[in-house]
């Protein structure tokens, strides 16, 4: 047998993790399901310590390695997207054993492989088991090259990507996590509800909790990963199976608290469903959390997110339709995990309206701090710090400024934002509404532009001109 695909019999005695089975330990590079050189993002049932199984949609492993070919081991017929050295992603259908992924050899050297497997609404097609990968002799493995953050996406068959091209591989979850650089894994199930229902409808946040999206799936081990942010879309189906308003919102609720419970730093942002179902209940939902002093959870408002030819079918985004999303969505992801403020138990927001009173800075005594963090055709992502450098605390803060460039900000977070004409006022949350002598507010937004996008300098803070810094 090949060395890159030996086991290594010298380390015996290791003991499955919950089973009390011996198994041989793999040797890192020989390329077998044990190999540490190899990354597996999202829930892989490691139960078998020879096949791996890929449970929930946009699961995917990726490595590196040496040699001119590479091959998939597969027990049965599964239909595997991958990608070799970062270009386009191919697809092949109805495949098992030994799958060679280069039928035309590489240039001899390093090389890094992606692989999923094909799911429709949340299962999938065929015998998703990866029992390793076949190398060159004297050929190995090299560790994956992936990000720390990692982000989880939960929802239905839209967060699934079903009717696009390549189903979660053309989804907004996954084009999201690709295009910020990190790990990204999408927990989604077809036809699945927030709330179980008696007529059947399966409750994707009570299946969150397991390994797959099967009734009968062991319970997951979330010490396998830690999400630093999770984007929920769930509601777009407890509709139509009756599902109250009170108990969606109720069930909202509770799925934060658990999501909470497992990821106790993540950002947790709850999606406004592209419907429009359940709109509100979502909405209060987070209040709720925010309220009660969980202030890393944000209801992103989607309005306006997918053009009038982004649908499939009357719910389910087509290709272009995600890539809409994805635009306004990846900025918002970013932001938080970069965030510009730290949520403080100390500091927790209120369900309360902001100051009506606000106490201006002395003249000269504050300063702005704009910043494009990040850029992209049409549109781009801001931060603000505002900076008291008086000697007592400004209580209540509305802060102006003016474009020259025909910009708009379309969303906002730590600050609620209007616009007219090119005149934008950013007001504080209830929770930073105070900016103590010698300290900082922070917020951060998105926006559009066209031709230009020159940062304003112009800042005048509840009347006084601010420096710009």
């Amino acid at each position: 047998m090949r060395a890159a695909l030996r086991i290594a019999a010298a380390v015996t005695g290791a003991v499955l993790a919950g089973t009390g089975v011996a198994v041989a330990l793999a040797a890192t590079g020989d390329g077998s399901p044990g190999d540490a050189n190899i990354a597996f993002v999202g829930r892989w049932d490691r139960t078998n310590s020879s096949a791996y199984v890929p449970n929930w949609a946009g699961a995917y492993l990726r490595t590196g390695f040496t040699g001119t070919t590479v091959k998939l081991k597969q027990r049965g017929t599964i239909d595997v997207y991958f990608s070799i050295d970062g270009g386009a992603v191919q697809y092949t259908q109805n495949v098992s054993g030994t799958v060679n992924l280069t039928p035309t050899k590489l240039a001899a050297g390093n090389h890094t492989l992606m692989v999923s497997y094909r799911v429709v609404a949340g299962s999938y097609t065929g015998d998703a088991v990866f029992q390793g990968l076949v190398l060159d002799s004297g050929a190995k493995t090299l560790p994956a090259n992936v990000s720390p953050k990692l982000v989880e996406f939960v929802g239905d068959s839209i967060t699934v990507g079903t009717t696009s091209s390549k189903n979660a591989l053309t989804a907004y979850g996954w084009l999201t996590g690709e295009q910020l650089g990190v790990r990204h894994t999408q927990i989604g199930y077809g036809g699945g509800c927030l709330v179980a229902t008696a007529d059947g409808c399966v409750s994707v946040a009570a299946q969150f909790l397991k390994t797959g999206y099967s009734s009968t799936s062991a319970n997951w081990d979330f010490s396998r990963y830690t999400a630093d942010a999770v984007v929920i879309n769930l509601g777009t189906n407890d509709k139509s199976h009756g599902v109250s308003s009170a108990d969606f919102q109720a069930g909202y609720v509770a799925f934060i608290k658990t999501v909470r419970g497992k990821y106790p730093n993540a950002a947790i942002l709850a999606l406004e469903t592209f419907s429009k179902r359940y709109a509100a209940e979502t909405q209060a939902a987070v209040a709720t959390q925010n309220t009660a002093g969980d202030r890393n959870v944000y209801y992103v408002n989607t309005e306006g997110w997918l053009p009038s030819d982004g649908l499939s079918d009357s719910v389910h985004p087509n290709d272009k339709g995600h890539q809409a999303i994805t635009a306004k969505l990846a900025p918002i992801v970013a932001a938080r995990l970069t965030p510009t403020t730290s949520p403080s138990a100390s500091t927790s927001p209120s369900s309360s309206t902001s100051p009506s009173a606000t106490t201006p800075p002395p003249a000269g005594r504050c300063s702005v701090a704009y910043k494009i963090t990040n850029s992209w055709q049409g549109g781009f992502q801001g931060d603000v710090t505002i900076t008291n450098q008086a000697s007592s605390a400004v209580n209540g803060w509305a802060l102006r400024w003016a474009f020259a460039g025909g910009q708009t900000v379309t969303q906002a977070w730590n600050a609620t934002t209007t616009q007219s004409g090119t005149a934008v006022t950013a007001s504080n949350a209830t929770w930073n509404a105070t900016i103590p002598a010698g300290g900082t507010a922070a917020f951060g937004f998105t926006g559009t532009w066209t031709s230009i996008n020159p940062a304003p300098t112009d800042f005048t803070l509840n009347g006084t001109r601010c420096a710009a810094v």
